[in-house]
This record gives structure tokens, sequence and C-alpha cells, in this order.
């Protein structure tokens, strides 16, 4: 089990740090033009940049305090802060037209740190 939560974290990691590099280095219109960018066009630049810090901050959250064995409770409170954020990209995805596919994604990225949480916070807590 403990491998298996490694790998969510890891796959959660990267996914976050992808995307959060995306949003806070890319200029918005260029990332509004992409497939799924719609909610940009209603999103300010400084909002655009403040997620993608927020991702990267996740990023490090899932992987570095359990590998530093620095408060490694601070990977399933990554977690549950991960699915909050996928709570809103989920909302905010399906407010647009073909969104859905995106919103699914989201979901699939959710039941990834629910696991994680639940796993580290119950089957194999950091002793």
């Amino acid at each position: 089990m403990n491998t298996a939560l490694w790998i969510v974290a890891g796959l959660l990691a990267a996914v976050a740090l992808a995307g959060g590099l995306t949003k806070a280095l890319l200029p918005k219109e260029k990332l509004g033009a992409k497939a799924g960018g719609e909610w940009l066009a209603d999103a300010s630049a400084g909002f655009v940049r403040g997620l993608g810090v927020l991702e990267i901050l996740a990023a490090a959250g899932l992987i570095l305090p359990a590998v530093l064995d620095i408060a490694p409770v601070l990977v399933p409170v990554t977690a549950v802060a991960w699915i909050l954020l996928m709570i809103g990209a989920m909302i905010t995805h399906l407010r647009y037209p073909g969104g859905a596919k995106f919103a699914a994604v989201n979901s699939i990225y959710l039941l990834l740190a629910a696991f994680l949480a639940w796993g580290r916070f119950v089957l194999e807590p950091f002793a």
C-alpha cells in the first residue's frame, strides 16, 4: 500500500507541477487559446498566476514533507487541499461548453487525492 500511495503522490505532484508552471509562466492569452481555456476570459492574469503558484506549492507539499521527514502530515493535508482545488476546477469547467471532459479529468485527480489523503491519514500514516 505504501508503494501505491507514493506512486499516486508522485503522479499528482507531476500533474500539479506541470499545470502550475504552465499557469505561472505562460501568458494568459496563450493559455486561453488552448482547449479547456475558455474560463481564462473571465479570470485576471494575477488570478491565473496565483493559481499556478498554488499548484506548484501543492506539488511540493505532496512530496517534500515526506521525503525530508519534516512535518510529513502535510502530505495528506495537501491532498485534501488538492481535492478542494479540483472541486473548484470542476465547477469552473462545467460552466463552459465542452467543459465536461475537463471536469471528468479533474474528478480523476480528485479521486486520486482522496485515496492519498485516506491512505496517509488512515491506512499508512507516516510514523
